[in-house]
């Protein structure tokens, strides 16, 4: 399996813009289809976004979509999520996942997570 690790977190007004890196380790990172999850307190983890192994194809929860853009890197074994316009709907953890399956946002076809980091929009 990778090991998955997320920077850059914090606390944003709201419209402004965060983003989010996750460093993966391995050499088999271009394998892997890769997903930003989020969750908020008291409720359940939701997707976000998801990229395919090579990058060409993303897919997003209508909730982010025009907002938010994922990308990756696989010579730097790094997926990323460009986070605009947030909103304080947006305050939650976010997960970068790892599934060997192609592009999708359920959670359980996501083997490998990340410890998460937490993004507070303030009004």
């Amino acid at each position: 399996q990778v090991q998955l690790e997320e920077s850059g977190g914090g606390l944003v007004q709201a419209g402004g813009s965060l983003r989010l890196t996750c460093a993966a380790s391995g050499r088999t990172f271009s394998m892997y289809t890769m997903g930003w999850f989020r969750q908020a307190p008291g409720k359940e983890r939701e997707f976000v976004a998801a990229i395919n192994r090579s990058g060409g194809s993303t897919f997003y929860a209508d909730s982010v979509k025009g907002r938010f853009t994922i990308s990756r890197d696989n010579a730097k074994n790094t997926v990323y999520l460009q986070k605009n316009s947030l909103e304080p709907k947006d305050t939650a953890v976010y997960y970068c996942a790892a599934s060997i399956l192609g592009v999708t946002d359920t959670v359980h076809a996501y083997s490998s997570w990340g410890q998460g980091t937490q993004v507070t929009v303030s009004s």
